[in-house]
């Protein structure tokens, strides 16, 4: 009788315990349906941001290597934006053209990658122009340079002008990393965040080893240009110091021991970060997120850019 009485025991604690557990399989199981909801939709507008940057370095790479772009190679991922204006081939030694060539098959790698997880949105208008480089050098040293910047004369001028494009992509993956909801779109963003920090280490390092070099003719060196340069983007990112040039103050170089700064980061050596609005800000060259400009005559595109193109009844 007692062995029967136990044996009915053990039967309901296991039904019990069986219960419970299906109980929590299922509420676990159904959990992703409310995930999958953030997933479309945070994820969704974090992820297409991302894609106004990829289009402006496939773009500025693929004509600086080739001399055409998008249009040419991978017409299907425009989705019928339009050209860009004034990108042209630039007249780079064999090596940087090398390295050039690779960094712009790479964007056009992210933007299918990105394209494959959203389906984002057509090519917006870029100013590629020499005149959209001349006016960025002229706002970072505070005067016209005779002649105007050109981006695509030579090899130094291009690697300079390459500086301004992949390290402000990182800094907005950097930024968007912890606000992503599923696994899938973080490892989509430490992906693209791995080869956009190799890019700007390559073109830092590159840089670096003629940060003394004079650039003809304005008699400024490769360093100071990208000293320059950086001062401008902290200014109109308007969040602190979020970029640091080549060479620093050696209170400010890693573990403040050396003043060489090949790599940027934080006082614990870590990727700075930024957010769309600050992004907006420097590519806009205005210091507003609201201000259409610089390489986004008309504005960047998506959901999170579009929202701050709205103005008191109009669009910009």
């Amino acid at each position: 009788m007692a062995i029967a009485k136990e044996r009915r025991s053990l039967l309901v604690s296991t039904v019990m315990v069986f219960f419970v557990f299906n109980a929590h399989h299922l509420q676990v199981m159904s959990c992703p349906d409310v995930q999958a909801t953030n997933c479309t939709d945070q994820d969704r507008k974090l992820l297409e941001f991302p894609l106004n940057l990829e289009y402006l370095e496939a773009e500025f790479f693929l004509f600086g290597a080739l001399g055409f772009g998008l249009d040419i190679v991978a017409p299907n991922l425009t989705m019928g934006g339009p050209s860009p204006i004034g990108a042209q081939k630039a007249n780079l030694d064999p090596f940087t053209r090398d390295i050039i060539l690779q960094f712009a098959w790479q964007e056009v790698g992210h933007l299918r990658a990105i394209k494959k997880t959203v389906k984002g949105f057509a090519r917006p208008q870029l100013d590629l122009s020499k005149k959209a480089f001349a006016k960025v050098m002229d706002k970072a040293f505070g005067r016209k340079f005779v002649p105007p910047f050109n981006p695509y004369a030579n090899s130094y001028n291009y690697l300079i002008a390459s500086y301004l494009v992949p390290y402000v992509g990182l800094t907005g993956y950097v930024g968007a990393n912890p606000k992503l909801q599923c696994p899938a779109s973080r490892k989509l963003v430490a992906g693209l965040l791995g080869v956009e920090s190799g890019q700007d280490a390559v073109i830092r390092g590159m840089l670096y080893a003629q940060a003394g070099h004079i650039v003809y003719p304005y008699g400024v060196t490769v360093a100071a240009f990208t000293n320059k340069i950086s001062d401008l983007r902290n200014k109109l990112g308007k969040s602190g110091v979020k970029d640091e040039g080549l060479v620093v103050p050696k209170a400010m170089g890693a573990e403040g021991q050396v003043i060489g700064n090949v790599l940027v980061g934080d006082e614990m050596s870590l990727a700075f970060d930024r957010t769309p609005e600050e992004i907006l800000r420097i590519v806009y060259g205005s210091g507003n997120e609201s201000v259409p400009g610089g390489f986004y005559p008309k504005g960047a595109d998506g959901e999170i850019a579009k929202s701050y193109l709205v103005t008191v009844g109009n669009k910009v």
